[in-house]
């Protein structure tokens, strides 16, 4: 991963499908770059929101901004934030702008504690969507960083019983554990994550808080990172897959063009 490729232009094949992983900060920064990523990206048809509580705009409504200028959006869901209790409150919003994706993750807790949550977990969550909205399919995350092989694909089977469609995983940074996922995984309904990372601080947080593992081959440049980006790509291709990109400081020109 220290060369950089010739980066022609490539058309990706319909089966795959290509997310990248946007951050609703503002509306006036989420407009921006959904109009970046339509003018720079046309082959791109997928966003991906998360659900940050510290911003005022929520996953599902970021969502609504994007469909304005791309056919398929999908908010990310935080699990400990949904009473078990009470009718999911965003399902009418979802059904209104005909979002018709969702992704169910664990999510972190307040970090003051300031926002009420629930204990419940992914598995909970997924079940109560398909239960009050089954027309929207169901994504679920993976960690491959969190805990063994072994529990972690045990947890993937699980929340596929509860009624997910597939996965979006956690970046990847080395082809060699992605390998050993794609065999591991029952579904080939997975959405593989790529990110920049293109600091010394940004690299030791994915090493120390997320426990990412890099080879040693990785370099914290934007070069490093277009080459990688490429091979996730076409390591999607190749295992029938779909891919998201999240772009960090970068935007998505300097990130993706040319590769996508």
């Amino acid at each position: 991963m220290t060369s950089v490729l010739a980066e022609p232009v490539q058309t990706v094949p319909k089966q795959t499908r290509v997310s990248v992983e946007l951050v609703p900060r503002s509306r006036t920064s989420l407009t921006s770059e959904l109009a970046e990523l339509r003018a720079e990206l046309g082959s791109v048809q997928t966003v991906n929101i998360p659900d940050f509580l510290r911003y005022r705009m929520r996953s599902w409504e970021g969502c609504r901004m994007a469909r304005e200028h791309l056919p398929e959006a999908i908010p990310h869901i935080r699990a400990i934030d949904i009473n078990p209790r009470e009718p999911l409150k965003m399902a009418d919003f979802l059904r209104q702008h005909d979002i018709r994706e969702v992704l169910v993750i664990e999510g972190d807790a307040p970090s003051d504690m300031s926002s009420h949550t629930f204990d419940v977990t992914s598995l909970d969550i997924i079940r109560k969507f398909r239960r009050e909205l089954p027309e929207i399919a169901v994504w679920a995350g993976l960690d491959p960083y969190r805990q063994s092989f072994a529990r972690e694909r045990d947890y993937a089977e699980a929340k596929l019983e509860a009624g997910a469609v597939g996965f979006f995983t956690q970046p990847f940074f080395d082809r060699r554990l992605m390998d050993i996922w794609a065999e591991l995984l029952p579904t080939k309904q997975v959405f593989w994550g790529a990110t920049s990372v293109t600091t010394e601080r940004s690299l030791s947080y994915w090493q120390n808080r997320n426990k990412a593992v890099f080879p040693s081959s990785f370099e914290p440049t934007l070069a490093c990172n277009r080459a990688w980006a490429q091979d996730v790509l076409t390591f999607a291709q190749e295992v029938g897959g779909h891919v998201y990109f999240m772009p960090i400081k970068e935007s998505v020109r300097e990130y993706l063009g040319g590769i996508l």
